[in-house]
């Protein structure tokens, strides 16, 4: 966002608020390396919080902290997955948890650690994570839970996250269906920073079949005369909703919700944009 976490994951998905839409351009590998992901997002970490200028972060926290007043255990302990640069974390510092966060990316954390000095980073793959401590409260925005590029390692994943929660602990995080994606579709926006002008574009493709989709990221930044570009293309785990309660369902206790963080309202059965909000079996 919702990314997922987040636009990027070293420039995490934390930061990419995708809805059910894709590039026109098609990516070709969705089966591209992890090593190939992370080269753009190291390179461009300075540029992450342009990209994100567009996500109303407050909105969403305050939206999550409402399911967590509602579903919860009651108790403050905050962990932010695909952190980013950590206006999350910032904005549930704010709102009195306790507050750590996750990414793969140390250029982004070391922006996360100066914006929130009272949180604890680590650097890390959200796929396989533990903690000394289980937490109450565990996010994962802006579709950055599709990070996981597949379905054995959104697997690991969830059962990291149980792992990681402490009794009655909450998992939220938001999803695409992946039979929902239309690849004639793109999200941009545009802006002027210290007289460059930058446009940012991204979106999904799916090829309609398996388990893996892609995120296709562009950038373009003009000063005067010269014009920077990069383009990448990042592979992620392609599920409809039906799978995804399916992977769920060992650990938690699911409640879904239509993907508007102005109101809490039950996911109609057909959106292909959703947000899960995930309680803690006792295993």
């Amino acid at each position: 966002m919702s990314l997922v976490a987040t636009p990027l994951d070293a420039f995490s998905l934390d930061a990419l608020a995708l809805d059910a839409t894709a590039l026109a351009v098609p990516a070709n590998d969705p089966d591209l390396t992890v090593s190939h992901v992370n080269a753009l997002y190291t390179d461009l970490s300075c540029y992450y919080d342009l990209m994100c200028a567009d996500i109303d972060y407050q909105a969403q926290s305050a939206y999550v902290k409402r399911l967590h007043q509602i579903f919860g255990n009651g108790n403050n302990q905050y962990l932010d997955l695909a952190c980013g640069t950590g206006p999350h974390v910032r904005h549930f510092i704010d709102l009195g948890y306790q507050c750590s966060g996750l990414d793969i990316n140390q250029p982004m954390l070391d922006i996360a650690q100066s914006r929130c000095p009272e949180a604890h980073f680590s650097q890390g793959d959200m796929s396989e994570f533990s903690l000394a401590t289980p937490v109450d409260l565990i996010s994962c925005f802006l579709y950055s839970i599709h990070y996981n590029d597949g379905i054995a390692k959104l697997n690991t994943c969830l059962a990291s996250i149980h792992a990681a929660l402490a009794v009655g602990g909450m998992f939220c995080f938001n999803s695409v269906d992946k039979d929902s994606i239309d690849n004639r579709l793109q999200v941009s926006h545009s802006l002027v920073k210290d007289n460059q002008y930058f446009e940012f574009q991204s979106g999904w493709y799916y090829s309609g079949e398996g388990d893996k989709q892609a995120l296709n990221l562009s950038i373009d930044k003009r000063d005067g005369s010269h014009t920077q570009s990069w383009q990448d293309q990042h592979p992620m785990v392609a599920v409809n909703f039906t799978r995804m309660q399916q992977l769920l369902a060992p650990y938690f206790e699911v409640h879904i919700f239509e993907h508007d963080y102005d109101k809490l309202v039950p996911w109609n059965g057909h959106s292909g944009n959703a947000i899960f909000a995930c309680i803690k079996k006792p295993r």
